[in-house]
């Protein structure tokens, strides 16, 4: 099989580089262009030097996490061991399965490959693993970004519990602080239709109107009373009594949009 240097070493350099962005980025540091392009050079040098020294197989494994290693500590700056962890651990992740994808397409494809001394030789054509390696890192990148979300997100939900009357119901509520409702001073939070039913039942009873701005424009929302509602902040809990609901859209994931006023002292 005839293996072009100066392809692999442009494939592998590109490829280093945008694993090793990736890698910095999903862990907020600090991305600083030279030693990046440093760290995808030593990665593409040792990519094209490895493979074509006789090593034994487990000895060729070593060199190859030692040189991953390697070029995380050249890209991260700063003398942090905390970020180069995070970093080193996200870069071996997309690597292997980006080596993984790749593998599965040379195999798609029929793209001739071989593999010794625990290094993969190909011959593929470079347009298919630059454009697999793109769609790998755009697809990497948004599934982050949407880990992030989610992660975010489910920070901000806190089990709470409400009483009225006598019924009691136990909801997930998600502490927004764009909710700044107010009623006669106090605090409001926001309930969907069903749960109003749910929690109050028939005896539910208006104490008032709040005007509501909405992107549809403003309305006059219901305002209820209940007896307590209960918030789970981590190990503590948080008491109300007599605290103001009013009825508007809460989403699918929870029951309730809390007023993080409610969670002050």
């Amino acid at each position: 099989m005839t293996v072009y240097l100066e392809a692999a070493f442009l494939e592998n350099f590109l490829l280093d580089g945008v694993l090793l962005f990736l890698a910095l980025t999903l862990v907020h540091v600090r991305v600083r262009p030279f030693r990046l392009t440093l760290a995808a050079a030593v990665g593409a040098v040792e990519a094209v030097v490895f493979p074509l020294i006789p090593f034994p197989v487990w000895a060729a494994y070593l060199l190859k996490i030692a040189g991953g290693a390697l070029l995380v500590l050249i890209a991260v700056p700063g003398k942090e061991v905390r970020p180069y962890l995070f970093a080193a651990g996200v870069f071996f992740a997309l690597t292997f399965a980006l080596g993984g994808m790749l593998t599965a397409a040379y195999s798609f494809f029929g793209v001739r490959y071989e593999e010794g001394n625990g290094y993969l030789v190909e011959q593929a054509p470079v347009g298919l693993i630059l454009g697999g390696g793109a769609a790998f890192a755009i697809a990497a990148y948004f599934s982050a970004r949407a880990l992030y979300r989610y992660r975010k997100t489910e920070k901000d939900i806190l089990p709470c519990k409400l009483k009225a009357g006598m019924h009691e119901v136990a909801w997930r509520g998600y502490a927004d602080s764009g909710n700044n409702l107010f009623f006669k001073g106090r605090p409001v939070c926001v309930i969907s239709p069903a749960a109003a039913f749910a929690l109050y039942g028939r005896s539910l009873r208006e104490e008032g109107r709040l005007e509501v701005q909405t992107v549809n424009g403003s309305r006059a929302a219901p305002v209820f009373c209940c007896d307590s509602l209960q918030i789970s902040v981590g190990k503590r809990t948080v008491s109300r009594e007599h605290v103001y609901l009013t009825v508007g859209d809460v989403g699918p994931r929870v029951q309730l949009i809390l007023n993080t006023a409610l969670m002050e002292a």
